[in-house]
């Protein structure tokens, strides 16, 4: 089966047992200001797996695309990418463990065909201090599954990476436990991090043996599940939410408990052909055999630049057909550096012309089958990509001009490596050209160019981190308060602005952290000091009023025609919306479709006060607000 056959047998077998196929959420969400994009299968579930009841019942399944940029440094190996697609399901309050295992492997098994021999698993040690058990119940149903398919798994304790990459794989051995860096799943990460009050609990990775021949020991150690290299590779993980983080920092066994499970679509359908490869599968390969053509260069002897390509303009055409275009800013900002990356690894393949018209149609031809209402720019894509192609190439033509320039200037014609920092980070020309260039031009380079380099580059970093702390900082995967807070104030202060400025107010754009609050909204006049407490003193009111927070999901045109629901986007939404409706029902304060996080009554917001109302472009201004 190719990838496409897997994900529709998945659905299939999916609905088979019971759950209820959801539609895919956008890359780009657009009232989550909490991260750039979609990263994991189970991030849109997330309201739904903390309590929240879902229109469809208590046992879901989809397929997500997915994008990590974090990523981005390790594709050009066998096995990452920055975009790729979860098959997930879950069951909320329904199902558990034995069902969860036992359905998984027989998905592997049965459908897909995957030899049981070549399935590894791995289960959660426990931890004494916090008085979490050692996940037996899954180790044993795990036991009985490869029994039935007449495999003896023996259990190894293996605790840590770092001690099964001395210790290896014992013969037999098939399931692993390992402590909670390994095989816990919270928001925050590992036991210690788990925020309180929230549900947690251990969780087990499947793994596929390519065999001991794909193991680089001298490089990555010995192999067993959780090790780097060739030999296993993780395709799916079941997360059992388990536990709660109590007030006291205990946990305690939860009333309800739910199931998250995603596996890699990319990684299973590669285990199906038996390549340790993913840019071998069918969403791939065609994008290498058409840089082969037009480079005239084998993948065998070119497979780091191959991949980069390949995934970039994946990652590239997805965010462009969904209606984002490249720009200096947040989701802008990474699309430009996934399209700049593609052309500069094209450079090293000999393609110095226009190449992304050639490529392009391939990849949205593997996401035909994605809805409209994700896709909502398809149509319009190509144009953006090759646009962006087009400006970066002549961009690529001003830092050579620099660099000759900056040659020039110094007295002894060397250039440091700051100056190559300078030629990347400005003019997009990346040390590897300049450095060639250089070469070519018989332009000398400091002898500590790259030490240079490095430096001014750390130094950059530092300063993004920063800057990345100060925007995201407090959102739903750090505990998120402070931002809920504000994200519901922003509902309050569009609704004040609407009922005291112009009814025809709309969102132009907002961002949020755990700081401030800021709204981008359309008007055709700056606000007069009155306004401005009009407006403030309005939000106070109903902050004070101490109204109730509901949503509820409705039909679109029932949203939009009856209920007079404000919202920002009606030709993106989905056929059902939720409404979230702040005070009265008859009469409420606001009543907006929105998927952000909320607080439940508004009395515990704060005082809320305007900071800023200042101009952002023709016809827009911003605010800036605070809650005290």
């Amino acid at each position: 089966m190719n990838a496409s056959d897997i994900r529709q047998k998945f659905l299939e077998f999916q609905v088979k047992k019971g759950h209820k196929i959801i539609p895919p959420a956008p890359l780009v969400l657009e009232n989550d200001p909490t991260t750039l994009f979609t990263g994991s299968g189970m991030q849109p579930l997330l309201p739904y797996l903390l309590g929240e009841p879902h229109k469809d019942g208590t046992r879901l399944t989809d397929s997500q695309p997915a994008l990590r940029l974090q990523d981005i440094e390790d594709v050009g190996d066998p096995r990452h990418t920055t975009v790729f697609e979860m098959l997930g399901n879950w069951s909320l309050g329904d199902y558990f463990k034995k069902e969860q295992i036992e359905n998984f492997f027989e998905f592997l098994t049965e459908v897909v065909g995957l030899d049981p021999e070549k399935i590894y698993v791995t289960c959660f040690i426990g931890n004494e201090k916090y008085g979490i058990p050692k996940d037996t119940e899954a180790a044993e149903i795990w036991q009985n599954v490869f029994k039935k398919a007449g495999i003896d798994a023996k259990i190894a304790e293996i605790d840590t990476a770092e001690n099964g990459d001395k210790r290896g794989v014992k013969p037999g051995e098939r399931i692993f436990f390992y402590n909670d860096k390994e095989n816990w799943w919270s928001r925050g990460g590992g036991i210690e991090t788990t925020p309180l009050g929230d549900p947690c609990g251990p969780d087990s990775e499947v793994f596929y043996d390519f065999g001991e021949d794909k193991q680089d020991e001298a490089k990555f150690g010995k192999a067993h599940p959780a090790s780097d290299g060739a030999r296993f590779m993780e395709i799916g993980n079941q997360v059992f939410m388990q536990y709660k983080r109590n007030q006291d920092g205990t946990f305690s066994e939860l009333e309800k408990k739910n199931v998250d499970f995603g596996g890699g679509l990319e990684r299973i359908t590669a285990a199906s052909i038996g390549s340790f490869d993913v840019f071998k599968i069918s969403l791939l390969k065609p994008i290498i055999d058409k840089l082969e053509e037009i480079s005239g260069k084998s993948y065998d002897n070119n497979t780091d630049e191959m991949r980069i390509i390949a995934d970039h303009l994946r990652g590239a055409y997805l965010l462009s057909a969904q209606g984002l275009t490249p720009s200096n800013k947040a989701q802008g900002y990474a699309l430009r550096r996934l399209i700049r990356r593609a052309i500069l690894r094209a450079l090293d393949l000999g393609i110095a012309q226009n190449f992304l018209a050639e490529i392009v149609p391939i990849i949205a031809k593997e996401y035909e089958t994605l809805p409209d209402t994700i896709l909502t720019n398809r149509k319009e894509a190509l144009a953006v990509l090759e646009k962006e192609e087009k400006a970066f190439r002549q961009t690529l033509n001003k830092g050579l001009k620099e660099l000759h320039k900056m040659a020039a200037a110094d007295k002894d014609g060397i250039l440091n490596g700051r100056d190559l920092f300078k030629l990347q980070d400005t003019y997009g020309f990346p040390i590897e050209l300049s450095v060639e260039e250089a070469y070519h031009q018989n332009i000398k380079l400091s002898d500590k160019y790259q030490e240079e380099f490095e430096e001014a580059l750390n130094e950059q970093r530092e300063r993004s981190k920063t800057a990345s702390k100060g925007m995201f900082k407090g959102g739903l995967e750090d505990h998120g308060e402070m931002s809920t807070k504000y994200h519901t104030a922003t509902h309050l202060l569009l609704a004040a602005l609407q009922k005291h400025i112009s009814k025809d107010i709309s969102q132009q754009g907002s961002n949020i952290t755990s700081e401030r609050m800021r709204l981008d909204y359309n008007t055709d006049h700056k606000l007069t000091d009155e306004e401005k407490k009009q407006v403030e003193d309005q939000v106070n009111e109903w902050i004070k009023a101490d109204l109730p927070v509901v949503f509820a999901e409705y039909d679109k045109d029932f949203a939009k025609n009856e209920l007079k629901a404000h919202g920002s986007f009606w030709d993106r939404y989905p056929d059902k919306v939720k409404v979230y409706t702040i005070g009265d029902e008859k009469a409420p304060a606001s009543r907006e479709v929105c998927g952000g996080p909320h607080v439940e009554h508004t009395g515990i917001l704060g005082h809320f006060k305007i900071q800023k109302d200042e101009s952002s472009s023709a016809g827009v201004r911003r605010i800036k607000a605070i809650l005290e």
